[in-house]
């Protein structure tokens, strides 16, 4: 699968990023803590030169927590502040005001030395489209405040909400970057739903996402769907298609819609938690 995905719009809310960078106080990245570093736009580190950095490694609980705390100590290390977080359900969303305070904590300072009393942090939530920058929003704050959506490209422009008297934060749309120079990189999103379906070929998709699984993963789908291990690839969709009943007319198996199946149950964690990267 070649993968490449840049619309128009993002260009444009790059430029939007970096005009509204030197309000900012903190950079607050969100990344999917399946795959942190095929979800983290290269371009934020240059973005982000000279600013505080947080990094919310989102739907925690997708992943296996053992590669959740080796990505923490990965990125601890780099110099970031990191907190696990599902936003979904709220997990590890009070430990972000600590972590927002922590990575902050020389600004505030100064500005305390100044007289400046009581300014809120500012901080501006980036990362790639579907990583769950407006679910991570509404939660925090605990109220729909951004937009939201299970497709990538819901969010359009950038949004402050005040999260309470000490925090500010400004919503950015997801953006990506104009190309993927390693092609696994590309289809690791695609498998995340970061990348448009509809210019995806999904049944292609759903045979990477099988092959995956039965290299690193043996077992999963003889557990979810009955399919035995060694089991070819296509004789996988197949076998989804005829138990999951996905049929055309006439009986013949609908591939297309038992492709659906496969990529919707590996993106919800209906197939257990998964982790596609591991630091080195």
């Amino acid at each position: 699968m070649n993968i490449q995905w840049y619309p128009g719009h993002m260009t444009k809310a790059k430029r939007a990023m970096r005009e509204e960078l030197k309000l900012i106080d903190l950079l607050i990245e969100l990344v999917d803590a399946r795959a942190p570093l095929a979800s983290r736009n290269p371009d934020i580190d240059q973005l982000g030169q000279g600013k505080a950095r947080l990094i919310l490694l989102n739907k925690s609980d997708l992943a296996e927590e053992k590669w959740n705390e080796a990505w923490t100590a990965w990125f601890q290390e780099k110099g970031f502040f990191v907190v696990k977080v599902n936003s979904r359900d709220n997990t590890g969303l009070k430990q972000v005001n600590r972590a927002v305070q922590d990575a902050c904590r020389e600004k505030i300072e100064r500005n305390r030395r100044r007289g400046i009393l009581n300014r809120p942090v500012r901080g501006m939530v980036v990362g790639i489209p579907n990583v769950g920058k407006s679910t991570f929003i509404n939660s925090f704050a605990g109220k729909a405040c951004a937009k939201t959506g299970n497709k990538p490209g819901v969010t359009k422009g950038n949004q402050w909400i005040r999260m309470n008297k000490s925090l500010e934060l400004l919503d950015t749309p997801g953006i990506l970057w104009p190309k993927f120079e390693d092609q696994k990189v590309g289809l690791l999103l695609a498998m995340l739903g970061s990348i448009n379906d509809e210019i995806l070929n999904r049944e292609d998709l759903a045979l990477e996402i099988a092959a995956l699984l039965q290299e690193r993963y043996p077992g999963t789908l003889k557990e979810r769907y009955g399919i035995e291990e060694g089991t070819e690839r296509a004789e996988c969709l197949r076998h989804i298609g005829q138990i999951r009943a996905c049929l055309l007319k006439g009986g013949e198996i609908d591939l297309f819609k038992a492709s659906g199946v496969l990529i919707d149950d590996f993106r919800s964690g209906r197939l257990g938690r998964i982790t596609l990267e591991i630091p080195v």
